[in-house]
């Protein structure tokens, strides 16, 4: 069996390295360098960013050939074949680059997302994520347009490094996709720390150093240095000939079913290109349940039940569901804060919250929501716990070790009552 893969971020090569593995042979097909967005210009980089005191390349660089380097021993595999270059698809499971011809059994495509920007005018004189993370220089003013995970991110990090912070969100919260409690916690502790957020706010124009909004009936004018445009990203649908090769995609994305499957028999696709949570794990288990398909094996990947946090300074990490989507059921909650932590206090990171939600009736976790000091560690416990249909009274069982931060999310699972 051989498998076209085309896109070698975190879907792309893990699902390779997998194939191989299962002893498959792989063509690979990669336009831009291994790892993709999140290795090059998206998650490591940025987290390269929150450990620094003031932008240091080298050390980013760095970095990111470490992991590049651990990438390229990974698929240092005789049934792997890299191709570097831009694919097009020739119908069914085939792909061309540069005139030549891979013929597969399947085919996978894992060709990621690009940054979106604004319809308005001026957006070009704005930066997106990819180039804020070459800045050489602390810029004394920063306007952030987009209140979501990439946006708070930067201005936590560059508030770290001395900057002027304005973000300015569309939405009526920073974090649409989140908790509104825990969305609500995140800016007021960002505040604290000196970023300025405006939310419902909505930008009209860029003119030079200026950032045109207006909230309600009022126009306002913010000023900054740089301007970095964060308002998401988008799926890489213009990389691929998908008209010409009958795959069916709307403006979300790529159009597939629970095993990856597109509409053409044969070709599957992963990751950011199918749009939804757009997250580096994401797409690694996509490419594992398309895999899976293509071997006739099955998997219990709850596709329902994903970690994400936001490595903001606190941090902020979620599972399951917000209070919110719980609307129009019966449930109970259970909170706890940081500053009744004995590690949190002891450490100096007593600023935080957790927050568990379970199901009234059968005391089901449903969701967890952390704010604080490694947030996004912790909230993997609540992620196994909602994976397997733990109950609150289950939960409560089991015993944490002291003094640890875990013990916040103990605790707000006792906070709950379970029936």
């Amino acid at each position: 069996m051989k498998i076209i893969i085309i896109g070698a971020g975190p879907g792309g090569y893990e699902t390779a390295a997998e194939a191989a593995a299962k002893g498959i042979e792989v063509v690979l097909i990669s336009e831009g360098p291994l790892g993709g967005t999140c290795l090059n210009e998206g998650c490591i980089p940025t987290k390269a960013l929150c450990t620094m005191d003031a932008p240091d390349q080298e050390r980013k660089r760095a970095v990111i050939e470490q992991l590049a380097g651990g990438i390229s021993q990974l698929l240092r595999n005789k049934l792997i074949t890299l191709v570097q270059g831009r694919a097009r698809l020739c119908g069914g499971t085939a792909a061309e680059v540069d005139g030549v011809r891979y013929d597969g059994d399947a085919l996978i495509i894992a060709t990621g997302s690009v940054s979106a920007s604004l319809p308005i005018p001026g957006a070009e004189q704005a930066i997106d994520s990819a180039a804020m993370l070459d800045l050489k220089e602390v810029p004394a003013r920063l306007c952030v347009i987009g209140g979501g995970v990439i946006g708070l991110e930067f201005a936590s990090i560059y508030r770290k490094f001395g900057s002027e912070v304005t973000v300015l969100e569309f939405c009526p919260n920073v974090l649409p996709r989140f908790d509104v409690d825990l969305a609500k916690r995140l800016k007021a502790s960002l505040a604290k720390r000196g970023v300025t957020i405006e939310t419902a706010a909505r930008v009209t124009a860029i003119e030079g150093h200026k950032v045109l909004w207006s909230k309600g009936e009022k126009e306002f004018e913010t000023e900054a240095d740089v301007i970095l445009m964060a308002v998401g990203r988008r799926p890489n649908l213009k990389s691929l000939n998908l008209d010409e090769a009958g795959i069916e995609y709307t403006p979300r994305g790529i159009v597939v079913n629970e095993n990856m499957q597109t509409n053409v028999p044969g070709v599957y696709a992963i990751g950011d290109i199918i749009g939804g949570m757009m997250l580096a794990h994401v797409a690694s288990a996509h490419g594992r349940r398309a895999l899976n398909h293509i071997c006739g094996d099955t998997d219990g990947i709850d596709f329902g039940v994903v970690p994400a946090a936001v490595f903001t300074v606190p941090e902020a990490a979620c599972v399951g569901k917000t209070e919110e989507e719980c609307a129009g059921m019966e449930i109970i909650t259970g909170k706890a804060n940081y500053r009744a932590n004995g590690k949190a206090v002891a450490s100096g990171e007593a600023d935080g919250w957790c927050k568990v939600i379970a199901d009234k009736a059968s005391g089901r976790i449903l969701g967890a929501h952390i704010l604080g000091a490694h947030a996004s560690d912790i909230i993997h416990e609540a992620a196994v716990l909602i994976s397997l249909g733990a109950t609150v009274r289950q939960a409560r069982d089991i015993i944490h070790a002291h003094p640890t931060l875990s013990e916040v999310l103990a605790a707000a699972i006792a906070a709950c009552k379970a029936n």
